[in-house]
């Protein structure tokens, strides 16, 4: 995940990841046949800490579906804190543009976190997409380190993603 979160999944060599790994390049293409692969691996990697950190707030909060919206979307707002995790998220939705196995990894990744942010919040489908609408943003503002700008627009859109605020 450095390696790719550095430099996006087609700027990576395969034998820069096996090296940062510590195996040999051959192995790494046992393990993953193609690059496509690798990749694929990686999203659903990245994708899982997400399901399993909404996971894990919806369990902790006793409260009400809006709470429990809200805690996961603390938890989100903790994970940016990865910057690895955002790079490799964000350089795989580049990818999948151009990917078609890179494509339904990253959807499948969005039909789980649906499913369980509607199943744990009851929220209605308009509330549900500003959660994730919301999510987005925040990965583009983490990514552009905009919370330590006093910018205007930074400003402005980093209000919009205040956790307190936060659907």
């Amino acid at each position: 995940m450095p390696v790719v979160a550095a430099r996006g999944i087609a700027g990576t060599s395969t034998a820069e990841i096996a090296k940062r790994a510590g195996i040999s390049h051959a192995y790494l293409f046992r393990l993953f046949p193609t690059k496509s692969d690798l990749a694929v691996a990686l999203v659903e990697r990245a994708n899982q800490r997400i399901y399993d950190a909404f996971a894990a707030a919806a369990a902790r909060t006793a409260g009400s579906g809006e709470e429990k919206l809200h805690a996961m979307g603390l938890a989100y707002s903790e994970l940016l804190e990865d910057r690895e995790l955002l790079l490799v998220q964000l350089h795989s939705h580049a990818a999948a543009a151009e990917d078609e196995a890179l494509r339904a990894a990253a959807r499948k990744g969005f039909e789980r976190l649906v499913a369980l942010v509607e199943r744990e919040s009851g929220a209605d489908r308009v509330i549900i997409g500003r959660f994730f609408a919301t999510g987005m943003l925040m990965n583009v503002m983490a990514a552009l380190d905009a919370g330590s700008l006093s910018d205007h627009w930074a400003d402005v859109l980093a209000n919009y993603c205040r956790t307190d605020d936060l659907p």
